[in-house]
């Protein structure tokens, strides 16, 4: 959930002629009174960079589909054939294709899809060159510009979700989504709780909008609440996943599995002794793939039979070392459910798996960590994944609507008091906290800014900027006002 108050009316709400006379409101706890106005600003301040994320996102569900209309000609064969030709003469006709750059990766064709060959060049930096050739035929597809795997048209939509394609200042939008959206859903969910427990509702009606209220703010807030509900989980899972790999809370993240031990497991590719690579032609060294050298084509067939051998089934990625004497990786790369993310180190002279790292083995947050990744852009499941994301980002920004529409309805619209837009929720709920409360609100809330930091800073920014407006009102006030000021903060 995000954006306006759910709570008990911290403000008078404007009646219509199609809803009863509203009951006197019942005066709001001060922790109520605080969250209420912290969703409320919050929800308002954070909205459009949800917006923005939402949209983003959504595009981003999409890039399997638009993948196949885009590129189908590189990435699957017209024609199945009975069975591939060998992997040697698939890469020797890529490096035919491409005879600049180092091989870096190949991960074999099965079925309609084409074989991969990637070739990594220092101007490319973090981009590749990869090969499509047709594993029946071993004649080349085509070729695109590619990071990590992905096809131009996704890896721009992926840059456009993540930074906006404004690099490291951009990534800080996505992050102060992520870190604002887990606070909205919850303090949301809290708040639809509290007024619907004060209206001795049942707890169907939490989930269900009340249809009966006529049209105005109380129809928009069941819309906004019911829905928030609904979709609080997926929520809360978004924030959680995207916060992983954001900049600032995300190395906090790693940080904390560094301390806990629990990255992926690392294989080793170390070799007793240093072979002998030699070339495409049957003799001599050549550097290792990555200082800009080439491999022997016909280890490719020696590595993939090994890691075949060894239980490596589906997909695989098959990745020379990084320099001489080292073993080549071979990695299950099948990332929908069930995933298989398998890994052993072959010798390439000779064929013997020398180490192998298997997921089942995988620290358990390591293992959550990748798997919400590949929930998070729609791969662990598949299209119904696709789906649900798309449900998830849809119903959030149906959330953020009425949440602005309900700021407008509660504008006042008396001649003398007219304006654009409706009242903030009333100051003062930290002040009304017993000590216990902050106690223990106050560490807590500390802790939380240093592992997020954009939360924290704009948390701390809110409270600054609240304080000072609430210090500049009370000295504007006339001094006859009969009213007792009120506490500053929030």
């Amino acid at each position: 959930m995000s954006l306006t108050e759910l709570s008990g009316a911290a403000t008078p709400e404007p009646s219509t002629s199609a809803e009863p006379p509203a009951r006197p409101a019942r005066r709001a706890s001060p922790f109520g009174a605080l969250l209420l106005r912290l969703h409320f600003y919050a929800g308002i301040l954070v909205a459009p960079f949800l917006v923005t994320a939402a949209l983003t996102g959504l595009a981003f569900t999409i890039t399997p589909q638009l993948d196949q209309v885009l590129y189908g000609d590189q990435l699957t064969v017209a024609q199945v054939g009975d069975r591939p030709v060998s992997l040697a003469e698939q890469v020797g006709a890529a490096r035919n294709a491409h005879p600049e750059g180092s091989i870096t990766a190949v991960q074999p064709g099965e079925g309609d899809q084409t074989t991969r060959v990637t070739f990594s060049l220092p101007e490319l930096g973090e981009n590749q060159h990869t090969v499509y050739i047709n594993p029946y035929t071993a004649e080349s597809q085509g070729q695109l510009t590619t990071w990590f795997g992905s096809t131009p048209a996704t890896t721009w939509l992926d840059d456009l979700h993540r930074h906006l394609h404004l690099g490291a200042v951009g990534e800080n939008y996505s992050e102060l989504a992520a870190s604002w959206l887990w606070v909205l859903a919850l303090g949301g969910v809290v708040l639809w709780w509290r007024r619907r427990s004060a209206a001795r509702a049942t707890a169907r009606h939490l989930l269900v909008p009340d249809l009966s209220a006529g049209k105005g703010v109380r129809r928009t807030r069941g819309w906004h609440a019911t829905t928030g509900i609904w979709l609080t989980v997926g929520l809360l899972f978004l924030s959680a996943t995207g916060l992983t790999w954001s900049r600032y809370a995300g190395a906090n993240f790693s940080a904390g599995l560094d301390a806990l031990n629990a990255r992926t497991p690392v294989i080793s590719t170390s070799l007793l002794a240093d072979p002998v690579v030699p070339d495409e032609t049957g003799g001599g060294h050549h550097g290792a793939p990555g200082a800009g050298g080439v491999v022997e084509s016909a280890a490719f067939d020696r590595v993939a039979t090994a890691a075949r051998g060894a239980g490596l089934s589906g997909p695989v990625e098959i990745a020379p070392a990084a320099e001489p004497g080292s073993a080549w990786t071979v990695t299950q790369v099948d990332n929908t459910w069930p995933v298989a993310k398998d890994r052993v180190a072959v010798d390439p002279s000779g064929g013997e798996v020398t180490a192998r790292s298997d997921f089942a083995d995988w620290p358990l947050l390591a293992k959550l960590s990748g798997l919400g990744i590949q929930a998070h852009m729609g791969i662990l499941f598949g299209p119904i994944n696709q789906i649900l994301l798309a449900a998830i980002t849809l119903g959030l920004l149906c959330v953020i609507v009425w949440g602005y529409r309900m700021w407008w309805q509660r504008r006042p619209t008396r001649t003398d008091r007219r304006a654009l837009a409706g009242t903030p929720p009333a100051r003062g709920g930290v002040r009304g906290l017993p000590h216990w409360a902050l106690l223990i609100g106050v560490p807590v809330v500390l802790t939380v800014g240093w592992a997020l930091p954009l939360f924290g800073l704009t948390l701390l920014a809110f409270l600054v900027i609240d304080v000072v407006v609430g210090a500049v009102s009370r000295r504007r006030r006339p001094a006859e006002a009969p009213t007792s000021p009120a506490p500053a903060g929030s």
